[in-house]
């Protein structure tokens, strides 16, 4: 697979597929997306593990009107086959706070029984294990965001990419090269940028790339090499605005791939 034209691109939460509809006369606001990442037991049974989060989702998240965005995105190519990333979107940080006490009042709606519920909650945590890390992020729809529009009910590629931002005020042009690449990329079916508002690392750089397919995601980058030539046809023209726009990061990233399980996305 080609990758070297993914080096101007970035990675969640996403998330997908996760932000707010805005109307056509306004600029989109940005979201809070919450990404918990957690390791599943892999001794446990998968197709069991589905139907427990699939009925979680059903029950709770799917109820919860602060959550504006959801996905459960599953190990594809990451370093942790046991990854399992669960991202929640907000239209504000007070959302983020609140949303623990509508998930309380709707899980013991879900669950009336005191004795069922626990074993519900049990039954949900064994599949894990009982490390997890939480980040949050804020979406970045000023440098472009291609919303998701799809009826497939088929699982999807989520391409991620991890970037480190250099933060000396330096860079520009990302905006530029979604406009005349990203956007323009048939085989990306959405793209969603993100950045550190609460974590580990401050200069964590997110954006998703979705597609049908692994093979799409290839083809991608040769799609990427047509546009990019297309829209700097002059190779001077082309490196001057790269070596430009690679100042905004250090040069260090990080790529992962996941699936998405379309049954429990919102």
């Amino acid at each position: 697979m080609k990758k070297s034209n993914f080096l101007v691109l970035g990675m969640l939460i996403f998330t997908f597929l996760l932000s707010v509809n805005v109307s056509a006369q306004e600029d989109p606001k940005p979201v809070y997306i919450v990404i918990t990442t957690m390791y599943r037991n892999l001794d446990s049974d998968r197709a069991d593990w589905q139907k427990t989060e699939q009925e979680y989702y059903d029950k709770v998240t799917s109820k919860n009107d602060l959550i504006i965005g959801s996905e459960i995105l599953t190990h594809y190519y990451t370093a942790n086959s046991s990854e399992v990333l669960h991202v929640s979107v907000y239209k504000t940080w007070e959302d983020i706070e609140k949303v623990n006490d509508i998930t309380d009042e709707l899980i013991k709606k879900a669950w009336p029984d005191e004795k069922a519920r626990k074993a519900f909650f049990d039954k949900q945590r064994s599949y894990y294990i009982t490390k997890h890390s939480d980040e949050i992020y804020t979406s970045q729809p000023m440098v472009g965001e291609k919303q998701l529009k799809t009826d497939s009910k088929e699982p999807m590629i989520v391409y991620i990419r991890r970037s480190q931002l250099s933060m000396n005020g330096q860079g520009k042009g990302l905006k530029e090269f979604n406009e005349k690449v990203t956007m323009k990329n048939p085989y990306i079916k959405a793209y969603y940028p993100h950045r550190h508002a609460w974590g580990s690392d401050s200069r964590d750089f997110m954006e998703a790339f979705l597609f049908d397919s692994m093979s799409d995601m290839e083809k991608s980058s040769d799609k990427d090499d047509e546009l990019i030539k297309a829209a700097w046809p002059k190779e001077a023209d082309r490196k001057a605005f790269f070596d430009e726009m690679r100042k905004a990061f250090t040069g260090l990233h990080g790529d992962y791939v996941y699936r998405n399980e379309p049954t429990m996305s919102r």
